[in-house]
């Protein structure tokens, strides 16, 4: 099951006729929210991981509480720690009735890093993960709206949540399993009962026209011919005024025909698929194991790992999620079939289009990247 599935349901229904659009509720089998962040873990990182602000922040009563009641002085080798959380007094704190906001998740919380990066390949769009752990009988945040689309799944505990829409007020109770998404803009607020709560949240940073357009005009509006200053009075005649801004629209416009559309969209796809958070687990043991492996080694493709082949001239560029390189093009049919392989792989696999110690120099070029990992 993919991320979507996981948390939508059906993709395709999601996509045509769900995102952006209205309010969804489906459940998951609690069990397969196991170990993706639950109390225990949540439990984890507050006594046991010497978590560092802004990876935490306290709110209460629909505030969010200042650091300084919730962090300690600490030095290594002499050197001063800022920002490290104090276990007693974020404890001390949610005993009183706050609410602790796990932010940012997915870049040192590896089931949801895992979780987030097949989401954002799936959707095509940036998403982040954020987890919120409420005391009963306690709010943390007023009604308020979110600036992108939230999916909220129940981990632990049950919440109480008034959410707003078209047709009005609706309540959910989220139990472990609920799965929630609520489109940009959507209002609500939560609220425990008779049991604490953990939820967690995967918003999505959908881009947007705008951002787009604004990296075609952008770049053109930079141009000196765009730079000269208006006249002086320039209000006194405001027809001359029009016209001379109607001139200069038309000249934009003439500049804006020439841009590299083709050029932008492929800058960002780049940007996009060698921007993520990266999946290295085991990554050290590979590292120890490069000058080991030979034509029989099995290797395989990385849980989790992204793999888009796109031309450079006469070269190839793989972009690999968190970052990109760069293959000559004669080697294009055995990197292809690296990257569609969903099984185990060996070296000598490849023999039937590169030799053998190029076949050994491509795959062990692969797994320090992370794309490939040795099977042990």
């Amino acid at each position: 099951m993919n991320s979507l599935q996981f948390l939508a349901g059906d993709p395709t229904t999601f996509a045509t006729e769900v995102w952006g659009r209205r309010l969804l509720v489906r459940h998951i089998p609690p069990a397969d929210l196991d170990g993706l962040f639950g109390i225990e873990q949540a439990d984890h990182l507050i006594t046991s991981s010497a978590m560092r602000t802004p990876q935490l922040r306290i709110a209460k009563d629909g505030s969010v509480l200042a650091e300084s009641r919730y962090i300690r002085h600490a030095t290594i080798a002499g050197t001063p720690m800022t920002g490290l959380v104090d276990p007693r007094k974020v404890l001390d704190l949610f005993g009183d009735g706050a609410t602790i906001v796990f932010q940012g998740l997915q870049r040192y919380w590896d089931p949801l890093r895992r979780l987030v990066r097949g989401l954002e390949e799936e959707l095509g769009h940036p998403c982040q993960a954020n987890a919120y752990l409420t005391p009963p009988g306690s709010q943390g945040f007023a009604l308020h709206k979110d600036t992108h689309d939230v999916f909220v799944f129940q981990t632990f505990g049950t919440k109480d949540w008034e959410v707003h829409d078209e047709r009005g007020a609706h309540q959910v109770t989220m139990e472990p399993g609920t799965c929630m998404y609520l489109p940009t803009g959507t209002p609500h607020m939560a609220r425990t009962q008779a049991s604490a709560s953990l939820h967690v949240t995967v918003g999505i940073n959908r881009f947007v026209w705008r951002d787009l357009l604004r990296k075609v005009v952008e770049p053109v509006l930079a141009d000196e011919a765009f730079a000269g200053p208006l006249p002086a009075r320039l209000f006194d005649d405001k027809e001359a005024l029009a016209a001379a801004l109607r001139a200069k629209v038309d000249e934009l416009t003439a500049a804006l025909a020439g841009a590299d559309l083709d050029g932008l969209v492929d800058a960002e796809e780049v940007r996009f698929e060698s921007g993520r958070q990266p999946l290295l687990e085991g990554a050290l043991l590979d590292r120890l194991e490069l000058p080991g492996i030979e034509a029989q080694t099995v290797l395989r493709r990385r849980a989790g790992s992204t793999c888009v082949v796109r031309p450079a001239g006469d070269d190839l560029r793989l972009l690999l999620g968190d970052r990109s390189m760069t293959v000559p093009g004669r080697i294009g049919d055995a990197v292809r079939r690296v990257a569609a392989t969903d099984g185990e792989l060996r070296p000598a696999e490849l023999g039937d289009v590169l030799d053998e110690q190029s076949a050994l120099v491509l795959c062990r070029r692969l797994v320090r990247e992370g794309l490939l990992e040795v099977v042990r």
